[in-house]
């Protein structure tokens, strides 16, 4: 028998409200990390879609040319207290060497915009071919880079570009993690170790810094749009010097005004290591922590079954190859991708130390080594 049309949209509605209300159902976190191997999210500081390190390439023919040019080369760096900022360093010199071209200087801005553009004036006296270099602020180091650009020197840079200047024009390429990427990979291990469900909180950068607010943007959109039963309750911003004591501080906020958390993301590992040290004081023995880049105080915990139940990690030795090979583009005024991106490599336990070769190309440390359990 036909049911009355008011019926029909009672029903019909009641449906929709079941909808409505029903919340989506979470996304499988493993089958998720592993759709992430060599499948790139970022895209570049303009929007530029990015293009593999394998594409990157030099025939024996030009690293022959490139040999006789006796170029030199300056590393600018925003930070390199830290082990990315040591293997980008690594990756960079090996294949300087190859390449016959010198490193002169290698410079640490302690992430002061400030002592940046000092540091690229005092390079620039030395007359570089190439200097590679990560902006710590792309709007107040801006002119300084422009100096260099408009002295020939070959630009070439780490993750972000300075304000108004552009790819083949301004500089030859900008080389990068996924770091998008990586904000994804954590917040799917952050949702497998509290089994799709909880209270969470994120320790972010509080600076105009594109890597960073990629992963923070790609953190929290994951977590909220894949698993509806992990709540974020508490956002701090950082900003530094002191990363690690500020994420102490910002850990120790968090779990005092929310005492049903359960898990903090930080947005790299020396917050995540002032996470950890407010976890251990506050007796939380049972905090979640994920984060992005393997180094080396993290994966001990990792290792040894800790806090940190996993991480997105990038590829700084590799990146650095990579930025060497396309100054060596520079010099030969070969066209070159505007920006290359590494793929995320997600790291547990299970796999740390096969992710620290594969991102340092060393073996693990012996102290990461006896901290596995």
């Amino acid at each position: 028998m036909l049911r009355s049309i008011p019926t029909v949209l009672a029903a019909a509605l009641s449906a929709v409200l079941i909808g409505l209300s029903t919340p989506a159902a979470a996304v499988d976190p493993a089958a998720a990390l592993a759709a992430l191997k060599d499948n790139v999210q970022s895209l570049g500081p303009n929007g530029e879609k990015p293009a593999p390190a394998s594409a990157v390439q030099l025939s024996d023919v030009e690293l022959a040319k490139i040999k006789t040019m006796n170029a030199t080369a300056a590393i600018v760096l925003h930070y390199s207290g830290n082990d990315w900022s040591r293997a980008q360093i690594a990756g960079l010199k090996d294949q300087f060497a190859k390449m016959n071209i010198k490193v002169i200087a290698v410079t640490d801005a302690g992430f002061k915009p400030e002592k940046q553009v000092a540091d690229i004036e005092t390079v620039l006296t030395q007359k570089p071919s190439i200097i590679v270099s990560i902006p710590a602020d792309p709007s107040a180091t801006a002119s300084a880079y422009k100096a260099a650009a408009a002295q020939g020197v070959k630009l070439v840079f780490m993750d972000n570009v300075p304000k108004g200047m552009q790819a083949g024009k301004d500089y030859v390429s900008v080389v990068s993690a996924d770091n998008y990427g990586n904000g994804v990979a954590s917040a799917h291990l952050m949702a497998q170790a509290l089994k799709g469900e909880g209270e969470i909180g994120i320790v972010f950068h509080a600076a105009d810094f594109f890597v960073t607010r990629q992963r923070f943007d790609a953190f929290k959109k994951t977590i909220t749009s894949d698993y509806p039963k992990i709540k974020i309750v508490a956002e701090q911003g950082i900003g530094g010097p002191d990363f690690t004591g500020d994420g102490d501080k910002a850990a120790s906020a968090m779990m005092t005004s929310n005492r049903k958390i359960k898990g903090i993301w930080a947005v790299w590992s020396d917050p995540a290591e002032g996470v950890i040290a407010a976890a251990r004081t506050a007796g939380r023995d049972d905090l979640v922590v994920t984060t992005v880049d393997l180094g080396e105080t993290v994966a001990i915990e990792m290792a040894r079954g800790g806090f940190i139940k996993g991480l997105g990690a990038q590829r700084p030795y590799d990146q650095g190859v990579t930025e060497a090979l396309l100054a060596g583009y520079g010099l030969l005024g070969k066209t070159a991708p505007a920006y290359v991106a590494l793929p995320a490599l997600p790291v547990t336990k299970q796999n740390v130390l096969e992710a620290w070769q594969t991102v340092y190309h060393v073996p693990a440390t012996e102290k990461i080594k006896s901290s596995l359990r």
